[in-house]
This record gives C-alpha cells, structure tokens and sequence, in this order.
C-alpha cells in the first residue's frame, strides 16, 4: 500500500477544511477496496454540535457513492497557517472511531502523519480497544 500517496491527498484535503473557529485544519483520505480515495475535511459550524470531522467526512461521502468497504485511511491535521511537515499529528476523535468501527475491521490501518515521509501507522483495534461493533448486537 502507498501510504505517501494517501497522505499527500490528506494533505490536499486539509487545505479545503473550515476551521474558522478552532484554526486547527484536518484533512483525510480514505482509501476504497476499489482502488478510489475519498478525501474529506473538517466543517465547523458557530454552534458546534453540527461541526463534523475530516475522517466522518471521507466515510461518508464513500457510503453516499456505494463504497462500503476501505483498505486505509491517512490523517493529517494541524493549527491554520502551518506548512508541512505539520508540528502535530491528528488522530480520529471518539466518534470517528465509532464511524471507523462501523464499516472497518479492527485490523484497518490509521495513518496519523506530518508528512508523506513522517507518518505513524496504527490499526483501528489500537485506537479502539473493546469497540462495540455490529458484531457486538
């Protein structure tokens, strides 16, 4: 798998994000079984609740085409105004997760980077250890 490719269409994603209220710009690619990346971005909203993550954005946009099942996704994400390599990495939230959880096996990788060539890898079981999944009804 080609995980600076992936990363550099997460950057690419980040630079679409709308983050006027945290300034902290994040940007996923979720790589598709079928060979197609689904990029997405944050989207904040003033009143937050509806604010919704890059990574919910790439999983949905994926389902909203008929994609159901995905083989990677990278993040990359950072304060506004930053250059790459990014100062942080940006792991899913708790709710991304849950979305991850859903439609991925706990094997599924997470890439988490700075940079195409900065990255660190984990699998969703690492990030969500006892995840309730539809296994688990």
């Amino acid at each position: 798998m080609d995980y600076p490719k992936l990363i550099e269409e997460a950057l690419k994603a980040r630079e679409f994000a709308y983050a006027p209220y945290s300034r902290f710009l994040v940007g996923a690619a979720l790589l598709g079984k079928s060979g197609t990346i689904y990029r997405g971005c944050n989207v904040e909203s003033c009143s937050y609740g509806p604010t919704n993550c890059a990574e919910r954005t790439a999983v949905f946009k994926a389902i909203s085409e008929g994609e159901r099942e995905f083989a990677a996704i990278a993040i990359a994400g950072g304060p506004e105004g930053e250059q790459s390599p990014l100062a942080h990495t940006a792991f899913p939230c708790g709710v991304c997760r849950q979305v991850l959880a859903e439609f991925c096996p706990m094997d599924f990788p997470v890439i988490v980077a700075r940079s195409p060539e900065d990255y660190e890898v984990y699998t969703l079981g690492d990030l969500l250890p006892q995840a309730f999944t539809p296994l688990s009804l």
